[in-house]
């Protein structure tokens, strides 16, 4: 049986390895005290009372202040008029970012909607800040955004949060309509993206 070439192996195996790696996520060196979730309606908490949303679960989960800056009817233009307010101003640590689901309902083209929230993250990442992007896909819900949202995710070297909703809109216990979790669906919402960010801001 012929030998393999040491070197070669090695360089085979660099190779496999670096392909393995961790993705890289810009501004671990955050210096801010807060988490702001930036969203729409599911980041609001639409369908479950005041203090029963995904944030204030959150924040039961993190040592960091947990911000919601979700409103109830936005689309990826509406997040780019009030991020300096909002989110900026604010100097948080880390922005989860959490929108596409009324750019769907109003019929924004899903590129148009992908190029906003492209902006938005850059003009938080500008200020030293780390994002997170939401994915709310749910088996066929918003399938045409999952691969573009996770590949916008590593090419801003962002957090990617996929499917949060999984197994909660098909779930009554779980949702307050056809979309909306209720309490008990924005806890689970909550653990996944404590999940997903956890390693990141210890």
């Amino acid at each position: 049986m012929k030998k393999i070439n040491p070197g070669i192996l090695l360089i085979f195996l660099s190779i496999l390895l670096s392909g393995c790696g961790e993705q890289k996520i810009k501004n671990l060196d955050a210096k801010g005290k807060s988490i702001i979730c930036f969203g729409d309606s599911i980041t609001f908490g639409y369908g479950a009372n005041p203090g029963e949303d995904y944030p204030t679960a959150l924040g039961k989960m993190v040592k960091l202040e947990v911000i919601n800056a979700g409103v109830d009817g936005d689309t990826s233009f509406s997040a780019l008029e009030r991020l300096e307010q909002d989110v900026l101003s604010k100097n948080p640590r880390l922005v989860i970012v959490e929108f596409c689901g009324n750019d769907f309902l109003k019929k924004i083209p899903k590129e148009t909607t992908i190029k906003n929230l492209s902006e938005v993250i850059d003009r938080i990442q500008a200020k030293g800040i780390m994002v997170a992007l939401v994915d709310i896909s749910a088996g066929l819900f918003f399938r045409e955004y999952r691969t573009a949202f996770k590949k916008l995710a590593e090419e801003k070297q962002a957090i990617f949060i996929p499917v949060v909703l999984y197994k909660i809109i098909t779930n009554p216990s779980m949702k307050s309509d056809f979309f909306h979790p209720n309490a008990r669906g924005y806890k689970v919402v909550a653990s996944r993206v404590y999940n997903a960010i956890a390693r990141y801001i210890k």
